[in-house]
């Protein structure tokens, strides 16, 4: 199985421009709409419920804007790089520059915190940050997020 089988080729964005975390948040709304068919209204009011309860920006440059949508049948992540880092009110302080979007069903319950978790944990594997930050490329990035790490 695929490190994050909910990551669809399409759903990666290697060199995305915007200002401000909200411009983000609407940046990644508008493509998670075209690929979910779900409409760009709600889904990006679902992320900024979300962010009202507290920053998802989790620290080291690092952010998971999330949200449970009614109409989604399957859990959705979208990966977006960010040409410039932007505040985006992070834990740590520290600007963001890699964002993953994370969508699930409404009745998701405990998968979609699942899917959370591994996010983070993918995202804090060694040198995996590194290699997202390093490539411009739709098929690399999407290719990071995805294989299983060499056994050692």
């Amino acid at each position: 199985m695929p490190l994050l089988d909910f990551l669809d080729p399409q759903a990666v964005l290697p060199a995305l421009r915007v200002g401000s975390k909200k411009q983000a948040l609407q940046e990644l709304a508008t493509h998670a709409s075209k690929l979910t068919g779900l409409p760009e209204s709600a889904i990006y009011e679902a992320l900024l419920q979300r962010e009202r309860l507290g920053s998802t920006g989790i620290g080291e440059g690092l952010a998971i804007p999330h949200g449970k949508l009614s109409g989604l049948t399957r859990i959705f992540g979208l990966i977006a790089r960010l040409e410039k880092p932007i505040d985006f009110e992070a834990l740590d302080g520290q600007q963001v520059d890699v964002l993953f979007l994370l969508l699930a069903p409404e009745g998701a319950g405990a998968d979609h915190l699942k899917a959370l978790a591994r996010v983070a944990r993918v995202l804090r594997e060694p040198g995996l940050i590194e290699r997202v930050r390093a490539t411009k490329d739709a098929a690399a990035l999407y290719a990071i997020m995805t294989e299983l790490p060499k056994a050692a």
